[in-house]
């Protein structure tokens, strides 16, 4: 194993909901997978957006349930995250919104990154494929099958 710490892939996502409150269950599916060692999560930030667009920080220390779940994962402060970052959601964000930024390591991958390290191999590109992105390919191949055979 290389003589520096190895981490896995680090990521991150920003999940817009609609309206000033979270029920919760997105924020219990993340500390479901921290609980199982998949991902260790660095930095959770929620953060809302007005119906005049004004940005708003959600202090998730003294949420009284706007933050849904996302609250259990108050102390998630690594300091990655900066002020340009929060400017940068904002203008992202729909107003009327509350969006969670959450920065992550796939934790998952550290045995891979190690052994792919030791054998000499280095990353030399990565990327990221949207969920959404593979759904709505993935529906319309579905679509055409079903149209070729019923045709």
């Amino acid at each position: 194993m290389p003589d520096a710490e190895v981490h896995g892939p680090i990521d991150y996502l920003l999940l817009e909901f609609t309206g000033n409150k979270l029920t919760g269950r997105a924020a219990e599916e993340l500390v479901n997978l921290v609980e199982r060692g998949i991902v260790h999560v660095y930095d959770v930030m929620v953060v809302g957006k007005d119906i005049n667009d004004s940005m708003y920080m959600v202090d998730l220390a003294e949420s009284s349930g706007q933050a849904g779940g996302f609250a259990d994962l108050n102390g998630a402060r690594s300091g990655i995250l900066a002020e340009d970052d929060l400017r940068e959601v904002a203008g992202a964000m729909q107003p009327g919104t509350l969006a969670a930024l959450i920065v992550y390591e796939n934790t998952w991958a550290i045995p891979f990154v190690a052994a792919a390290l030791e054998s000499g191999g280095q990353m030399i590109a990565g990327g990221r494929i949207p969920a959404q992105d593979v759904m709505d390919v993935l529906d319309a191949l579905e679509n055409m099958e079903s149209t070729s055979r019923g045709a």
